[in-house]
């Protein structure tokens, strides 16, 4: 037994969906429970016998226990009563709560990756019905946004809502901590089906390798079936000048991303609007992932207010030749993923393109001219490119060819 009083989760007039939990351990007296809620008299009665059940589960037999409930839904109980119990006592049991089959889906190497949201692991007000923003991915953070002496809760809440959270069908992700944190992180998360790990401020292949040994080794123990996808963050100068090397690292690897708030600072520069300090790094960056054969993912953008300017930074990033960027912010997801769609004009070219070619295949031509331009296998190679994405998003019919010739 370590101490006797432990407190756990998040309590105050802004707080929501979450609650407050004092665990006091004691010698004698049995299990007491004081609960404060607004909505006591519809589900006092169920979350204090959930609590009890919490208590028993991990053979507790005497303690007093105060909530303070600010609209937690049971998974998050159960996470905040977990974090008291495992900070008081040494124990190897887990509470989970239910997997939800909705929570079972896989994901695709492939997978367009445009817009990823970032939620921060602590906060479950954020997480409940973030699959309605249709994000292409939700970021459980486990870093940044998580103050240090909650981390350890934050686990466990993130393992709960990865069994209990329905998100709509987008890619579940966690971003784990740095060092050995990090390789412990991972023990909460691959057994619920994450389907893929961000690791932050990655620096060398090293540290991706023993990332890859400790999930192989958790899913081995677990006979987990599956699939467990990497995607390095490059924050750092070092980080940069090994890109490449990174991208390269695991065969796992299916996109690397830039986080320009940590790497300016590492520069000792101000990160600007229009990214001129960062521009080495980006492009070395998306080089890198290309030639390794994976997605370059840009940073966020930090003004949750200017669309304007959000939209002209994807604009600018596709240029470049990134392949989508994170989100701070639900209302940033809409206008990121147009950005990185092929617009109409785009696809128009790209139809022109392929069938031009097809065209002058069939009479025996590698190489055909349209209009001023001349197109041989790698602008086709392109334009095949945009319209598989246009029919993977949806907004290009099927047999668009037979409708065009």
């Amino acid at each position: 037994m370590k101490t006797s009083i432990a407190i756990t989760g998040n309590a105050g007039p802004k707080v929501r969906s979450d609650c407050e939990i004092t665990l006091e351990l004691k010698k004698e007296g049995g299990i007491s429970i004081d609960l404060i809620s607004k909505v006591q008299a519809l589900y006092g009665d169920s979350i204090k016998d959930l609590i009890s059940e919490i208590i028993e589960f991990f053979g507790i037999k005497s303690a007093s226990v105060r909530i303070n409930d600010s609209g937690a839904l049971s998974f998050v109980i159960a996470a905040r009563m977990e974090s008291a119990i495992t900070k008081l006592v040494n124990t190897d049991l887990e509470y989970l709560p239910e997997f939800i089959q909705e929570n079972g889906y896989s994901t695709d190497r492939d997978k367009f990756r445009f817009s990823r949201l970032y939620l921060p692991g602590n906060s479950p007000g954020h997480m409940i019905n973030a699959g309605l923003h249709s994000a292409d991915a939700i970021i459980l953070d486990l870093e940044d946004s998580v103050a240090y002496d909650k981390k350890d809760e934050a686990r466990i809440l993130v393992r709960n809502a990865l069994r209990q959270i329905d998100f709509c069908g987008a890619e579940r992700m966690v971003r784990i901590n740095q060092g050995e944190r990090g390789l412990n992180d991972l023990h909460f998360v691959i057994p619920h089906n994450v389907n893929l790990i961000l690791i932050p401020k990655c620096e060398s292949s090293s540290y991706v390798k023993k990332v890859e040994h400790e999930i192989a080794a958790i899913r081995t123990r677990y006979n987990l079936q599956n699939q467990v996808f990497l995607m390095p963050i490059i924050e750092s100068a070092l980080g940069v000048e090994n890109s490449y090397e990174i991208a390269r690292s695991s065969g796992n690897i299916v996109a690397i991303a830039i986080g320009l708030e940590d790497y300016t600072a590492d520069l000792g520069v101000v990160r600007t609007v229009n990214g001129t300090e960062s521009f080495y790094a980006r492009t070395r960056m998306i080089v890198a992932a290309k030639a390794a054969g994976i997605q370059p993912i840009d940073s966020v953008f930090s003004d949750v207010n200017d669309m304007d300017a959000l939209r002209e930074n994807v604009l600018a990033s596709k240029a470049l030749g990134f392949e989508g960027m994170g989100c701070i912010h639900p209302r940033q997801i809409q206008v990121i993923q147009k950005g990185f769609a092929p617009d109409e004009s785009e696809i128009d070219e790209s139809k022109k393109i392929v069938l031009a070619y097809e065209k002058a295949k069939q009479n025996g031509a590698g190489v055909v001219a349209m209009g001023s331009k001349m197109i041989d296998a790698p602008v086709v190679a392109r334009a095949l490119k945009t319209i598989k994405l246009a029919d993977k998003l949806n907004i290009l019919p099927k047999d668009w060819d037979k409708v065009e010739k």
